[in-house]
């Protein structure tokens, strides 16, 4: 075993926000962390890059609003640790038609949940949001804790505290091999390190990671394209004009977005039921796998990183995490695990 001096507590592979804020937690709870990125930092690479993201309490399940709340408290104590911000609130509009089943059920989980929300009709859609052009019929949901999180500033922003906890980031470091056991080690192309616990949140990459360990996740990569337009009238879209960001619910099973952004994240990974992969490794009790994040991971990591953190040090979870156990995928050959 490796002398006391040279053992991490854990070592978090991927410095993504997922990753990050895994290594933040344990860092907030002083514990030594090794966080490894294979590319140089900052890249664009994966899905955590881009100026913005929509940050929202919409969802269609119950637990997802409950880890929201939490979520906003986290990334509002960020911002006064980092002294800059980081969120702004601009409400968020959910299109759709009356009918449809996703934004019924939308608006029955805001309502269980006590969150203020305000349903649009046609005609009310129309009134408030005159240089919006709706094709005939959409209803609205107004989530008023929608807004944006200033994606790539939160991620500096939040790297700089790890640090500042204590924490330590090498980039440029590619794992190239890793051997389980107690301690576990991970070889980069530089050097070799072991920890107690080791957590993978490897985006694209997750499957790449795991293979040698002998599991494959269902991950589908997903490739999203966004359509910008110009503004009539400069400035008719900004918030101080009352312009939320937009969600249209359509029959097609993507989302149509709308925020205040100039880039979007074109690489991400999703799973087939489109919720997140949070659990320990099948085998290996000390590996611990983050995944799945799809389109929605973003404003949620900060409650991912500390469940990560939570399975790395065997705490009790803080939520009910069998929507996110491996084991669901029933259709998961033998030999993928």
């Amino acid at each position: 075993m490796a002398a006391q001096k040279d053992l991490w507590d854990a070592i978090v592979i991927g410095a993504g926000i997922q990753g990050s804020f895994t290594a933040y937690h344990l860092a907030k709870h002083s514990k030594r962390v090794l966080l490894l990125e294979q590319f140089f930092l900052p890249h664009s690479r994966g899905s955590s890059h881009g100026q913005s993201r929509i940050i929202r309490k919409a969802y269609q399940e119950d637990f997802y609003v409950r880890m929201m709340d939490e979520c906003y408290q986290t990334w509002a104590q960020l911002e006064r640790e980092a002294g800059t911000q980081l969120h702004r609130q601009t409400e968020l509009l959910l299109l759709g038609m009356k009918e449809n089943p996703e934004l019924k059920t939308i608006q029955a989980t805001l309502s269980r949940q006590r969150i203020e929300h305000e349903c649009l009709s046609p005609a009310d859609l129309k009134q408030r949001f005159p240089n919006i052009r709706f094709t005939g019929g959409e209803v609205g949901l107004l989530d008023k804790t929608g807004g944006v999180l200033y994606a790539d500033k939160a991620l500096r922003a939040l790297q700089h505290v790890i640090r500042q906890l204590g924490g330590t980031v090498c980039d440029g470091e590619k794992v190239v091999e890793i051997t389980p056991g107690l301690p576990v080690t991970v070889k980069t192309a530089l050097r070799s390190y072991q920890a107690n616990t080791l957590v993978i949140t490897a985006g694209p990459w997750t499957n790449r990671v795991l293979r040698p360990l002998g599991i494959e996740l269902p991950l589908q990569t997903l490739r999203i394209n966004v359509y910008y337009w110009r503004e009539k009238v400069p400035g008719s879209y900004s918030v101080s004009q009352a312009f939320p960001c937009i969600l249209s619910l359509g029959q097609d099973p993507h989302y149509i977005y709308g925020l205040p952004a100039s880039e979007y994240p074109g690489l991400m990974k999703n799973t087939p039921d489109k919720h997140f992969i949070l659990d320990c490794h099948p085998k290996y009790g000390n590996i611990v796998i983050g995944a799945g994040f799809s389109g929605h991971g973003f404003k949620l990591a900060p409650v991912v990183g500390k469940i990560l953190y939570e399975l790395s040090m065997k705490l009790p979870p803080s939520y009910d995490l069998a929507p996110f156990r491996i084991s669901r995928f029933s259709t998961l050959s033998k030999a993928h695990l």
